[in-house]
C-alpha cells in the first residue's frame, strides 16, 4: 500500500504551499479541557501570523518544533 498526501507537510495558512518547521499547538478553553490539543502546522514565514492569529482569539497557544508536539496547551501565554 502507498503513502497518501504529501511527503512533507504542509503550512496551514491559506494559499501557502512551503512546508511545515513549526507547531501551532492551541485549544479553544471554552469547549476542551487541557488534554485537547489541536495543531496547526506553519512555516517559518507564517508562524507569527498564525500564533498571532489565534492569540487574538483568546486561545491559549504553545508554538513547538514540528518534530516535537505538545501533550498539554495551558491557560495563558506560553
Amino acid at each position: 500500500m502507498g503513502a497518501s498526501g504529501p511527503s512533507t507537510q504542509q503550512c496551514s495558512r491559506a494559499g501557502c504551499a512551503e512546508p511545515a518547521q513549526w507547531n501551532v499547538n492551541w485549544r479553544n478553553p471554552r469547549i476542551h479541557g487541557l488534554e485537547r490539543v489541536k495543531i496547526w502546522l506553519a512555516c517559518s514565514d507564517h508562524e507569527e501570523f498564525l500564533r498571532e492569529y489565534l492569540s487574538s482569539r483568546g486561545f491559549p497557544v504553545v508554538v513547538s518544533a514540528l518534530s516535537e508536539p505538545v501533550a498539554v496547551v495551558p491557560d495563558g501565554d506560553v
